[in-house]
């Protein structure tokens, strides 16, 4: 017997699908938490501060978003 000959062309396989959606700000209702935007704000400054200063800055951030969750959680 004969070794077969080379495939017709691609073998058909799983089709790419769209890249996944990004969240952007656009897609809120505008809904904003002032505690969760401090937070947020904080963590940015926080990246033109030294290293050691940075930690106390994420710290408090994230405890504020601790605190922020658990206040939606029981509504």
């Amino acid at each position: 017997m004969s070794a077969p000959g080379p495939l017709p062309g691609p073998l058909p396989g799983p089709r790419p699908g769209p890249p996944p959606r990004r969240f952007s700000a656009e897609d809120t209702d505008d809904v904003e938490h002032p505690a969760v935007q401090a937070a947020v704000q904080a963590m940015a400054n926080a990246a033109a501060l030294a290293p050691a200063d940075q930690i106390a800055q994420y710290e408090a951030a994230y405890q504020t978003l601790r605190e922020t969750l658990a206040t939606i959680d029981q509504a």
